[in-house]
């Protein structure tokens, strides 16, 4: 029975996994979160990779706090590059599957069409730096591992914009979102068993590839949906990013062309709106 070991288990996608694991009894699942694997203690994590001996690993743990890594580059670079590289060069040696998980931060948000795999990187903040330092190395150290980049992940589990905006129209009469950052959300549950369909397929094809749910929209756009599949009352206004300052820059476009995985592995990918009412309900 293959071993899969889950970075990052107590986070949105993880817990994701967790659930679907459910259905995927033919495989052992371990999750591990920071006490199992400890990502930003190089020799530790080595000691523990190999006390575990996954022959899969879903490595879904990473440093997320954008704003906050632009004063913390160091423990950003340790967890999301540092740590992926251990992991990268372990899965490499013993022969074990590996699927990272990136992000849309590794691009400068300058395009004004989809970005495909392709596409040029040039992160603008710490957080999108440190990631691409990751996806490099993972893909030097192992060629055969597989990269997802994914944008706006939202899940019932953990914190996100959903539960935030949720929250927000229950308490407030009114609120302000960005409208001028453009992009495609991503339910966790939806990225989770993609992540399953991969490793289920009978051939395995590394590279990296983008994953989001359908549709092109706006963080206001996103706010205003939720509302109404929220039945909330309160006001939503858009408003521009130079409004809304924050430590870390967003890029402003960064929607993710996904005819790569749908191709190479047959994927279903749901709209937006479909997977967001889903989470909802």
């Amino acid at each position: 029975m293959k071993k899969i070991l889950v970075t990052g288990a107590t986070g949105q996608l993880g817990s994701e996994l967790k659930v679907l694991s459910e259905n995927y009894k033919d495989f052992e699942w371990i999750f591990a979160d920071r006490t199992k694997i400890t990502l930003d203690n190089p020799d530790l994590l080595k000691v523990q990779l190999n006390d575990i001996a996954p022959d899969v690993i879903f490595n879904c743990g990473a440093y997320t706090a954008v704003d906050k890594a632009e004063s913390e580059k160091e423990i950003a670079f340790a967890i999301n590059h540092v740590g992926v590289e251990i992991i990268a060069v372990y899965s490499f040696q013993n022969n074990a599957k590996l699927i990272h998980v990136s992000t849309d931060y590794v691009f400068d948000g300058l395009s004004s069409v989809a970005l495909n795999e392709e596409a040029i990187t040039n992160p603008v903040n710490i957080y999108g730096e440190s990631k691409l330092a990751g996806e490099i190395a993972c893909t030097k150290e192992n060629p055969d591992s597989i990269i997802i980049r994914t944008s706006w992940v939202y899940s019932k589990f953990g914190n996100n914009f959903v539960k935030t905006m949720r929250r927000l129209m229950e308490e407030r009469d009114s609120i302000n979102v960005v409208n001028d950052q453009i992009g495609s959300p991503t339910y966790a549950a939806d990225l989770a068993q993609a992540m399953i369909d991969i490793l289920k397929n009978p051939e395995w094809i590394p590279g990296i590839y983008n994953y989001s749910n359908e549709g092109e929209i706006s963080w206001y756009d996103f706010a205003l949906d939720i509302k109404e599949f929220g039945g909330y009352e309160c006001d939503v206004q858009g408003i521009p990013s130079i409004s809304y300052p924050t430590p870390a820059k967003r890029p402003k476009y960064s929607l993710l062309d996904k005819q790569k995985i749908k191709k190479v592995y047959g994927l279903n990918i749901p709209d937006y709106k479909v997977s967001l009412k889903k989470m909802i309900e």
